[in-house]
């Protein structure tokens, strides 16, 4: 191989060439501070307008306000600890997912011993929350419920718009981490209070993400300022990355039925390359194609990715990468410590080929027979004791 396939698709995204070209003015003749009354300011804060605009047509809002953050994990920061800090004082409970991302579960601990009260609820084997035990969860003390959409490391897709009807009638607000999901899966929208959403998982640039709010949500303040992004969020927008998660968004838009195609395409490949020898984590039928997440038992992951150079893959969330934790997602499945050790994560896209993806594929597979050779010597004995039997019945 002449250079690294990419297969982390969750942890970041190729960068579309049309998200680049609509960046570049602003990177270079187009420079202005679009909170500048003056002509360049004017330019720049229309293509922030633009942008904004593209990304709520793709989110599928019709209303609300989308504020731009750093990130997501600002965003998800600042609609928990936005939010508590209005609460009522009888509101004084978040409910979360144990499978949330770390952004979402850190900033609920860290509210938990700043005197709020936190629920986590479990997920089943599949990574998929009970809506019956969701609902047990609510009550007049929650403020806050914060589920996620598509889960980053095993790609499951969880019931949004039951557990959004759920804090709305138990009197909460919703909010949504719909990172993985955006312009891939549709967005209940109308189920939610506040959505995260992310530039670089949907071809954009990094360092920019989002905060959308429906209308009359206003979470209190993270960063506080000159408040630029209507009075709620303060600090210089960069025109050259809302431009480009604008146009990346549109291209998600309107390439959606496109991509979807394509990535099912390949999930059915990489699916019957590692055959029934290696065991998918989370459910093999709500999620989102594009995360394949899998274990081989006795597999050594981390030895398996260093020998395999030529492949862009992961052992779980690059959020955790080096950490020495075992995955919080796949402990939550019931998995052991061993078992998570053992489990890769793939991720592929718009960007990734058929034949790329096949050549990665044999590469991982043969490294792992390499680390594993009971395995393959276990499958030529199933293969043998097949052709005897053939020839008996002969």
């Amino acid at each position: 191989m002449s250079k690294t396939i990419y297969l982390d698709y969750q942890a970041t995204t190729p960068l579309a060439p049309e998200a680049r070209e609509a960046m570049e003015p602003f990177l270079d003749e187009k420079f202005g501070n679009p909170h500048s009354p003056h002509k360049m300011g004017r330019e720049a804060a229309a293509a922030v307008d633009v942008a904004r605009d593209q990304i709520m047509d793709c989110l599928g809002a019709k209303n609300g306000n989308l504020y731009f953050t750093s990130g997501a994990t600002e965003a998800a920061n600042w609609a928990i600890k936005g939010t508590m800090a209005k609460a009522p004082k009888e509101r004084n409970r978040i409910v979360t997912i144990a499978t949330e991302h770390a952004c979402v579960l850190d900033t609920a601990e860290y509210c938990e011993k700043n005197g709020y009260e936190l629920t986590v609820i479990g997920v089943s084997g599949e990574g998929l929350v009970d809506t019956m035990t969701m609902g047990e969860a609510m009550g007049d003390d929650v403020a806050l419920v914060a589920a996620m959409l598509v889960n980053n490391e095993i790609g499951v897709i969880n019931h949004i718009d039951q557990i959004g009807e759920m804090a709305r009638k138990s009197g909460a607000l919703m909010f949504c981490d719909a990172v993985q999901g955006f312009g891939r899966e549709e967005v209940p929208v109308d189920h939610c209070d506040m959505i995260a959403i992310s530039a670089h998982k949907v071809h954009g640039p990094k360092g920019i993400g989002a905060l959308w709010c429906a209308d009359g949500v206003k979470p209190a303040p993270l960063l506080h300022g000159g408040g630029q992004e209507g009075g709620l969020r303060s600090g210089t927008l960069s025109p050259a990355l809302c431009a480009g998660f604008g146009a990346a968004a549109k291209l998600m838009a309107d390439n959606r039925f496109d991509d979807e195609a394509h990535v099912e395409k390949l999930w059915a490949i990489a699916v019957d390359k590692f055959g029934d020898h290696w065991d998918i984590n989370g459910s093999d039928c709500a999620r989102y194609p594009g995360n394949l997440n899998l274990r081989l038992d006795g597999l050594d992951a981390g030895r398996l990715i260093s020998e395999t150079r030529e492949v862009a893959f992961s052992a779980g969330s690059a959020c955790a990468s080096g950490s020495g934790r075992t995955s919080h997602v796949l402990k939550a499945l019931g998995l052991s410590k061993k078992q998570a050790q053992s489990s890769i994560r793939l991720g592929f896209g718009r960007y990734t080929t058929e034949d790329e993806l096949s050549e990665a594929l044999d590469k991982i597979i043969e490294n792992a027979e390499h680390q594993l050779p009971e395995r393959k010597v276990e499958g030529d004995e199933e293969h043998i004791e097949d052709e005897i039997q053939l020839e008996d019945d002969a």
